[in-house]
């Protein structure tokens, strides 16, 4: 199985041994041994996951690289978080998955009004199995646990990934100051109760909530 490390904290380095992953197309930097990049059609779900993606609009570009070495892996500068999968769903916006082994299933979920509240749409993707994935932050990411006695709330901005048994439910403090425009731009929260963890990051994208 290939190996993932981190080359500080924005290079992901994988150790090939003649095995596969799947990584964002055009994230390669560099790589040592032999390699064979192939892009994957659909974020490697084959023709249904591309008419999948296509309609939810969770749109992904996977290349599949093959080989024998090291190959290093960077996009943009981003914090780069390892997640190690036992049998679990990962949840993740598209744009923030670099690397996952290649036998992890990836997939799309529906997100009701956490996606709409920040800004990804109503849809994100899914990675399950057993394996490893490396997603992405804009700066490093905090990993919060969730437990049934300490449910936790997230700007929908600065929410990266989850995993484990949790439930999603939409807060919003929108009253009668936030209509004349005194709103504190806090305006709406996730919220995760039950068990697992969840990602954040130390910055906030565009959203609905942040504007109001």
């Amino acid at each position: 199985m290939a190996q993932f490390r981190l080359q500080g904290s924005k290079v992901l380095a994988v150790d090939l041994t003649g095995d596969a992953v799947k990584a964002k197309n055009g994230s390669m930097v560099a790589y040592d041994g032999q390699m064979a990049f192939k892009k994957m059609t659909g974020g490697g779900e084959g023709l249904r996951g591309m008419v999948t993606r296509r309609l939810t609009g969770e749109q992904m570009t996977v290349m599949e690289v093959q080989g024998q070495g090291t190959c290093f892996f960077a996009d943009r500068a981003s914090e780069i978080n390892l997640v190690h999968l036992r049998g679990e769903k990962l949840h993740v916006e598209a744009g923030n998955l670099l690397c996952t082994d290649a036998g992890l299933r990836t997939g799309t979920t529906f997100t009701g009004l956490r996606g709409a509240t920040s800004g990804n749409g109503l849809f994100t993707t899914t990675v399950e199995g057993s394996g490893q994935a490396a997603i992405m932050s804009d700066g490093p990411a905090v990993v919060l646990r969730v437990s049934a006695q300490y449910p936790l709330s997230v700007d929908p901005g600065a929410y990266v990934a989850h995993t484990g048994n949790l439930r999603q439910s939409f807060q919003s403090g929108v009253n009668f100051r936030t209509l004349i425009g005194e709103g504190s731009g806090e305006a709406f929260q996730i919220r995760f109760e039950g068990e697992g963890l969840v990602y954040v990051q130390p910055s906030e994208r565009n959203t609905i909530g942040g504007d109001v």
